[in-house]
This record gives structure tokens, C-alpha cells and sequence, in this order.
């Protein structure tokens, strides 16, 4: 933690958000969701997509802030973070914080999958057996455009 805090106040993102981390789990330090958030946020705004998604579980999970969490995830997702797409793809099947939406959930889901995320893989399984195949095509539609517009290790 000493270690975290000393790089973290000189601004770097990557020790931001284990510090986060650490106040998440209560690690070394006492368990502090507000403090966790507070340095994952600032992580996040820098653009790293691992705090993104930790800040936008931190408010599916424990603020109960829907719109916020769809939010960071969204941002987390659209750099390729498969932990986002899946939860993401959550909420779209929910319908929380986001208008519910199966082809949006199965496309989320469908891209983490094919990253290897098993989780996404079981989701899109079950999301697939309540679908109409019109719905997968177009789910699978969107995943192929998407790909096609963040291009591995491109922009």
C-alpha cells in the first residue's frame, strides 16, 4: 500500500487503481468503498480500462448507480475489456441503467466470448435459447461491425 500511494500521488494510473483495489478488498488498508472509488475514478479518467471497469462495478455493486455503472463499463468495453462486455451485456438484460435490450446484451456477450471470457460464453448460451434467430443474426451482425471498427491494437 505504502508503495501504491507513493506512485499514485505522482499521478500514475496503474498504482490508482490497485490502490483502489486494495481499499476494495480491504487489503492493508481498512475496506473503504469511498476511497476506492475516489482512486479508481482516477485511474479511470486517465483512460484505463481495467479502473473503469472496477469503478463502474463499484457502482453496479455497491452505490446502486445504474447509470454511472453503465457508463464506466461502457467506456471500459469499448476499449476490448471482455470483464466490461460481460457486464455490460448484463445490463442491457436487466434493463439497468439502459433501456433492456436482448440483441445489445447478446452482442456484449458475444464479443467477451470470444475473448474467452466463459462467463459471457454462458450468458450468450442462455440468452441465445430465449431468442429468435433474427435477433442472434442481428447480435451477430453487430459483434462483426463492431470488430470491424476496433481493430486489435488499433483505434
Amino acid at each position: 500500500v505504502r508503495w501504491y500511494r507513493l506512485a499514485a500521488d505522482q499521478g500514475f494510473a496503474s498504482a490508482q487503481s490497485n490502490l483502489g483495489v486494495m481499499y476494495s478488498r480491504g487489503d492493508g488498508v481498512p475496506e473503504d468503498d469511498a476511497e476506492a472509488v475516489r482512486w479508481f475514478r482516477l485511474a479511470a479518467e486517465q483512460g484505463g480500462a481495467e479502473a473503469q471497469y472496477n469503478l463502474g462495478y463499484m457502482y453496479d455493486n455497491n452505490a446502486g448507480d445504474d447509470a454511472e455503472a453503465v457508463r464506466w463499463y461502457r467506456l471500459a468495453a469499448e476499449q476490448g475489456y471482455a470483464g466490461a462486455q460481460n457486464n455490460l451485456g448484463y445490463m442491457y438484460s436487466r434493463g439497468d441503467g439502459v433501456p433492456e435490450d436482448d440483441v445489445l446484451a447478446y452482442m456484449w456477450w458475444n464479443l467477451a466470448a470470444a475473448q474467452g471470457n466463459e462467463l459471457a460464453q454462458r450468458n450468450k448460451d442462455r440468452a441465445e435459447s430465449r431468442m429468435a434467430r433474427e435477433q442472434i443474426n442481428e447480435a451477430q451482425r453487430l459483434s462483426r461491425e463492431w470488430i470491424a471498427a476496433h481493430p486489435p491494437g488499433g483505434n
